[in-house]
């Protein structure tokens, strides 16, 4: 593995995040405070819950398990933070952390192994743990946004109904790499 991979990761974690800053554009402060029922998450509990796991998977990544001793895990899931701004900057500053620590790798150390809950992982394992964690509930943010806009909902992708145009676009270009 190189760090060609991680700038693959970044790129892809970005995207993600970008996602989810645009479905925050989208929101009224009370939107982010919404759910379905008792038993689901609002997207306030989702960005907690991201943020706490960012904290702790990232900080001090290469020399300490995953598993922060700090990190209360349950009490993510309860509604404490009430303020739109306390949420965005919740977000961001698990982000940052995540996106610092993998900006800061050398080659050196993919070839290291991390813990998490005392289980081994690669550098690769971990990052693709994570990887495949942050976008699940990234895309229930995006749900629960689409259904709380309803018709007033921009796309984040591909408009509905639009795919041909899009395509014949994208093919009129010059191939490059991003």
């Amino acid at each position: 593995m190189n760090l060609e991979y991680i700038n693959g990761v970044i790129r892809q974690f970005e995207y993600y995040k970008n996602l989810g800053d645009k479905t925050f554009n989208q929101l009224s402060d009370n939107d982010f405070f919404w759910k379905y029922n008792d038993y689901s998450n609002s997207i306030a509990i989702i960005i907690n819950h991201l943020a706490g796991n960012m904290l702790s998977r990232w900080t001090d990544f290469l020399n300490t398990d995953g598993e922060k001793e700090w990190r209360n895990r349950d009490n993510e899931f309860n509604d404490i933070i009430t303020d739109k701004t306390a949420l965005i900057n919740r977000w961001n500053e698990g982000w940052n952390c995540l996106l610092s620590t993998l900006k800061s790798l050398k080659e050196s150390d993919l070839n290291k192994v991390i813990y998490i809950r005392n289980e081994a992982h690669t550098i690769t394992e971990a990052i693709n743990r994570q990887l495949a964690h942050y976008p699940y509930h990234i895309g229930q943010i995006v749900f629960i946004g689409k259904m709380l806009t309803n018709n007033s909902w921009q796309s984040l992708s591909i408009p509905k109904g639009s795919s041909k145009e899009y395509n014949d676009k994208k093919f009129s270009i010059k191939k490059s790499i991003k």
